[in-house]
């Protein structure tokens, strides 16, 4: 694995807000035999305050993050420091958060269920100029943007709005949404609003049963799921 110069080590930043994850990926990629420095932030706004003092050849960002979210970092990362790459390491296995992913700028998606030989390989492919997405999920985004498979109807959401539905489809309330994304409530209530239009369903039972049919899943949820006669605003 290289970076832009083949006698330095690659400089690779890994953004998730999990530290057991962290340390998980920092233990595969240092026992890869790759010469690599990496450096850890919990958070998108942490990744940035890094980026802002030192440069880096590589990002790895999950999408799933308090505050700032995946593709909010990708845009600004790119936006801001072009010539680093970013690899997308997601929960999601969906063709639409790949292609969501890559619109926003992103050079490879792997899903965390994959092998560690897999993110390696990502790795060192996006690492020298490449980009990367697993064979198996190539294949359903190239279907997806050839329109060869059925479209869901949340593929017309905008990523603000994907992003509050899997938050409430965890069991997040309004005003708990609004706390994390750093937004007000009444701006939560008409993503909220926008959702159930666009995805014509009624009220909150019914975005979650559908974000369950649709596997959408959030790793923070951090409270149970909303009853149809919950609140919005607690």
């Amino acid at each position: 694995m290289t970076s832009a110069s083949s006698s330095a080590s690659l400089r690779l930043m890994i953004v998730d807000d999990h530290a057991i994850l962290r340390e998980g990926l920092r233990h595969i990629l240092e026992s890869s035999g790759d010469a690599i420095e990496i450096s850890e932030a919990s958070s998108g706004f942490q990744a940035l305050e890094i980026l802002r003092r030192q440069p880096f050849d590589l990002v790895i960002a999950d999408l799933s993050m308090p505050g700032m979210n995946g593709l909010d970092l990708i845009r600004r990362v790119k936006a801001d420091y072009p010539k680093t790459a970013v690899l997308v390491l997601s929960m999601h296995a969906e063709e639409e958060y790949a292609l969501r992913s890559f619109k926003a700028g992103a050079n490879g998606y792997v899903t965390k269920d994959s092998p560690a030989e897999t993110l390696v390989s990502a790795v060192r492919k996006v690492a020298t100029g490449g980009a990367y997405v697993s064979p198996s999920l190539a294949e359903r985004v190239v279907q997806s943007m050839n329109g060869t498979v059925d479209v869901a109807r949340h593929v017309h959401l905008s990523d603000r709005e994907l992003d509050v539905l899997r938050r409430i489809v965890a069991g997040q309330r309004v005003t708990e949404i609004a706390n994390q994304l750093h937004l007000s409530v009444k701006t939560v209530s008409t993503h909220k609003t926008h959702i159930q239009e666009k995805l014509q369903l009624p009220n909150t039972a019914s975005l979650v049963r559908y974000g369950m049919e649709h596997g959408m899943q959030f790793e923070d949820s951090g409270s149970s799921l909303l009853r149809d006669d919950a609140p919005d605003i607690d």
